[in-house]
């Protein structure tokens, strides 16, 4: 498959991110924060149990014999999701979105120059750098008025 099919996928996964932002924050402001966040959770942990059964390639069970930090993919996904439903309300659903973006791409440069988690070792450079730091000063032209107020 061509690079391209996955870079349609991960578009599609950020979109289905983008609108999981405002649908979690509304839910968070009625019902609280953290309930929408395990809310969100839960209902993701029903689908998912779905997936795996009808579509699951059947290693589950591996899961006791992998290296315990291979575990934390939930915990960071679930401070992820809290932060995001904490922050929406309070700074709209784009600038909520387009910051949390910037941590990821920040994190994954961290991660990328280390080669940290098995991952392939990619240095950080001088275009990463301008790249990022476009990144953030475009943040703060776009949404000037919503980070000073």
């Amino acid at each position: 498959m061509s690079k391209l099919v996955f870079i349609l996928l991960a578009i599609i996964g950020g979109m289905f991110g983008g609108s999981q932002a405002p649908i979690n924050g509304e839910l968070g402001k009625r019902i609280g924060s953290f309930e929408a966040a395990w809310f969100s959770f839960f209902i993701g942990t029903l689908f998912l149990t779905l997936v795996t059964l009808f579509l699951g390639k059947g290693h589950l069970l591996k899961l006791f014999s992998v290296p315990k930090w291979n575990l934390l993919g939930g915990f960071s996904g679930a401070l992820l999701v809290t932060c995001i439903i904490i922050a929406v309300p309070k700074l709209g659903v784009a600038l909520t979105i387009f910051a949390a973006i910037i941590g990821q791409i920040t994190i994954s440069m961290i991660i990328d120059h280390f080669g940290l988690f098995g991952i392939e070792r990619i240095p950080f450079n001088w275009n990463r750098f301008i790249g990022l730091s476009l990144m953030i000063i475009a943040l703060f032209l776009i949404y000037r008025d919503r980070i000073i107020t």
